[in-house]
């Protein structure tokens, strides 16, 4: 699949992948911060940003995207950097394809699959709310985001998770809204989405060829301290940083702390 990509700045490539519901914009500022060092390119996974949709969204079919985009841009290697559902799609492309990587990057996302129950707090009924919720906007009786906003209230009252999910709001030729995220899809594949690399746990001498780096947000409970464990497992030389004051968009929350640890890596 032929996905959108942004590039910016020269040197040695760096491919960043943003996590579920968000876009390459999302890492826009942090790129820019980074272009003086490397050359960027700032993708839109599938069914995501302006890449192309489709029915079929599992890690392997987002690592297929990636080795695409390495193989059309005659990448041998380079630095993979993902979030959240971009980070999980980074791990998987590693552990297939580990001589294409100079170094990988994870930011908030343990590479444990996330389908350990269905209560209230689980990970697929968490994003199965959101995405209901979205599916539910009446685009029709919207003038503005603020009355799309005020449609999502209701059921997500968290007004930062808000504010991210209406970057995804576009307008089509007639000027009526609709989400550019093809969300059906998402939620069909909300299992895959949430799965883990444990099928990997016994490649881990693979994951020593290169540099790995963890990022994770102290205020956030996607790494926990159970997840290091299997972290060491897979990835027994990997640097895991706490980035204080920082939930899980930590690249938004403490974008100079993000770029300093980044940087700090890219260059040593």
């Amino acid at each position: 699949m032929k996905l959108h990509i942004q590039r910016l700045g020269k040197g040695f490539p760096l491919v960043i992948l943003h996590g579920l519901y968000g876009s390459g914009d999302n890492w826009l500022g942090i790129a820019k911060s980074l272009s003086g060092i490397c050359e960027v390119f700032l993708v839109d996974q599938r069914n995501h940003g302006k890449s192309p949709h489709s029915d079929e969204h599992s890690y392997q079919s987002l690592s297929n995207d990636l080795l695409e985009i390495f193989d059309d841009n005659d990448l041998d290697k380079a630095v993979v950097l993902g979030h959240s559902m971009g980070g999980k799609a980074a791990m998987w492309f590693a552990a297939q394809h580990s001589s294409r990587i100079l170094r990988l990057i994870v930011a908030d996302i343990s590479p444990r699959s996330y389908n350990d129950n269905l209560s209230e707090s689980s990970h697929i009924t968490f994003h199965t709310k959101i995405i209901r919720a979205m599916l539910s906007v009446d685009f029709s009786t919207a003038k503005g985001l603020r009355d799309i906003d005020h449609q999502l209230e209701d059921q997500l009252p968290d007004k930062y998770l808000r504010q991210f999910l209406l970057k995804n709001i576009e307008k089509d030729s007639d000027s009526s809204f609709y989400w550019r995220l093809n969300l059906r899809a998402l939620l069909q594949n909300l299992g895959n989405l949430s799965s883990g690399l444990e099928s990997f746990l016994d490649q881990g001498k693979i994951f020593t060829r290169f540099p790995v780096q963890f990022l994770r947000g102290d205020h956030s409970g996607y790494i926990k301290e159970d997840d290091i464990i299997m972290i060491r497992k897979m990835y027994p030389n990997a640097q895991i940083t706490s980035i204080k004051n920082a939930g899980h968009w930590l690249h938004a929350e403490q974008p100079e702390a993000v770029i300093s640890l980044i940087k700090r890596g890219l260059i040593e």
